[in-house]
């Protein structure tokens, strides 16, 4: 899908710095209590305990299983006093990814990465997860997450014009287009009561890292 994307696809209503955008903390949650638990429960499936993780496009919060114990939690966000607050970190660098996209961590350094509700902000979304896919250890989760809601003139143009099963389809479509991931699975963990929809919806892909060595 990706691949046949026009050309300002990835255009946002605000072109201005990401890092004047950024540059006030936000100390806020982006989705309701029931889709931040979907999250967490999600993260129990996926992470394994001691394991090292990678929090991208952190923040304040994490979403971990409190029970939980991980290796090492290392954070790369925007906002310096987010990161510096979250407690779940063991530490954390501040870059802008869609100015450069290279994670500053070695090859097989982790045992899993969340992204939770920022994907729809990256303008180089592909180059940004074959990133993550070469930080990752063979076989390791990335755990990718979103709602219905966002900063508007910061996502990105074909983030608006898609609804939800298309948001699905464009974020398989990312790791795909990466190209260092297998087992891409789509999931939507909303909270739902009586097989009703109880708050913010919760969705997710997940991929594996591929083992460079059998590429």
């Amino acid at each position: 899908m990706s691949s046949d994307l026009p050309a300002d696809a990835f255009r946002r209503m605000d072109e201005t710095p990401d890092e004047a955008f950024y540059a006030q903390p936000r100390f806020v949650t982006h989705i309701d209590d029931g889709a931040i638990a979907a999250v967490t429960e999600l993260y129990r499936e996926y992470f394994p305990a001691g394991g090292d993780l990678l929090d991208l496009m952190s923040s304040w919060v994490s979403h971990l299983p409190p029970e939980v114990e991980y290796g090492r939690v290392e954070g790369l966000g925007m906002n310096r006093r987010e990161l510096a607050a979250n407690p779940c970190l063991s530490g954390f660098a501040v870059q802008n990814l869609n100015e450069d996209a290279r994670l500053p961590y070695p090859d097989a350094s982790f045992d899993g990465c969340g992204l939770c509700v920022s994907v729809d902000y990256l303008t180089r979304p592909a180059e940004v997860l074959r990133e993550v896919g070469r930080v990752l250890r063979p076989g390791a989760p990335v755990v990718i997450t979103f709602s219905n809601r966002c900063f508007p003139t910061k996502a990105v143009r074909v983030w608006h014009e898609l609804d939800d099963a298309g948001h699905l389809a464009l974020v398989a479509e990312f790791l795909r287009q990466a190209g260092n991931f297998t087992d891409i699975r789509t999931l939507d963990r909303s909270p739902r009561r009586a097989g009703r929809l109880s708050g913010d919806p919760l969705y997710a892909v997940v991929g594996r890292a591929a083992d460079p060595r059998r590429a």
